[in-house]
């Protein structure tokens, strides 16, 4: 079969397409025909050494959607030519076929593509959680969310509109972005290419900050949304480019001191499977019920698995980036 292979760590361009032997499914297992292969941010930093990784060589790639072509022995719960999704507990997504526990596994319903299915198994369930979990959205509070038109800031901007904020304030690099965002549901929307857009947001909440302000950045863009943040707000840092140079001046933390606010941090790594589970339920009954939008990005074939890691470090992309083994319909 054909699979994206990394032999080393480093840019894009050590993502290279080559030959290798069709895994074949153990106890417990079952082989996947991915359909379609979801590209995440922190695959990017996995690829540069950022981020501890599996041994090298390895097929990158954590989120498959696809039909099943075999299952190993043990396997009675799903059988060949179910259309299912996984997350993938040692990657291996960006290939023809992968090999996946059956645990892993969620059914797809016909009323959702492949690509789209690959954008429910984790964005959907992590913003979801996020604002409600995490962030303990409340009626009537005001919501900043940046990176509004990528994977998870499209699911965080429809979720605050339906889950009942105030006002959903929406950040955006570029205008195109912006406008997305504002027909998924923002009130109002700011440029975040400039250092100037907390003062937007305190405008667009008679000066007072936004009560939910979500981070993402780390390093300089922490210190910004600790501007953009109301007295008794939450900033809520979550994605691992959070961890990065992240750091309170004594000013800054006075001030966040006595005006009462709070730091909550976020992550999906730390939660339970069941709880994984049944936020990923929850957003499969909001896109069934038709309260929930699925905004897909640009689709890569394998082959251009390295453009495709260049276009979303560039920030190119918008809504969830998909990347297609086959020429087949996702």
């Amino acid at each position: 079969m054909k699979a994206v292979q990394l032999r080393r760590l480093g840019g894009p361009e050590e993502l290279r397409v080559e030959e290798v032997t069709t895994p074949v499914p153990g106890d417990g297992e079952v082989l996947v025909e991915v359909r379609a292969a979801g590209l995440n941010y922190a695959e990017l930093l996995l690829r540069a050494g950022q981020l501890p990784g599996p041994a090298l060589p390895y097929v990158p790639g954590f989120e498959a959607a696809g039909v099943v072509s075999a299952v190993g022995p043990g396997v009675a719960q799903v059988s060949k030519g179910a259309r299912v999704a996984a997350m993938l507990p040692a990657q291996g997504a960006l290939a023809e076929y992968a090999r996946v526990p059956v645990a892993n596994l969620v059914p797809i319903p016909e009323s959702l593509s492949f690509a789209q299915a690959t954008a429910l198994l984790s964005q959907a369930p992590t913003a979801l959680m996020a604002l409600r979990d995490a962030a303990r959205l409340q009626k009537g509070e005001s919501v900043f969310i940046p990176s509004a038109a990528g994977g998870v800031g499209s699911f965080l901007v429809q979720f605050a509109r339906r889950l009942g904020a105030g006002r959903v304030i929406a950040g955006a690099s570029t205008a195109d972005k912006r406008e997305v965002a504002r027909r998924l549901g923002a009130d109002v929307t700011v440029d975040t290419s400039t250092p100037e857009w907390p003062e937007h947001v305190r405008e667009a909440t008679e000066g007072r900050g936004a009560d939910i302000v979500f981070e993402r950045g780390g390093g300089e863009v922490f210190a910004l949304s600790l501007r953009a943040l109301a007295p008794r707000g939450r900033l809520v840092t979550f994605g691992v480019d959070s961890m990065r140079g992240a750091r309170m001046t004594e000013a800054q933390l006075s001030g966040f001191i006595f005006q009462n606010q709070s730091l909550v941090g976020f992550a999906t790594v730390g939660l339970t499977p069941e709880v994984q589970a049944a936020a990923l339920r929850d957003a499969m009954d909001w896109v069934s019920s038709g309260r929930l939008e699925i905004l897909l990005g640009r689709t890569f074939a394998l082959e251009e698995a390295a453009e495709a890691h260049r276009a979303m470090a560039e920030r190119r992309t918008s809504g969830k980036v998909v990347i297609v083994p086959r020429a087949a319909a996702v």
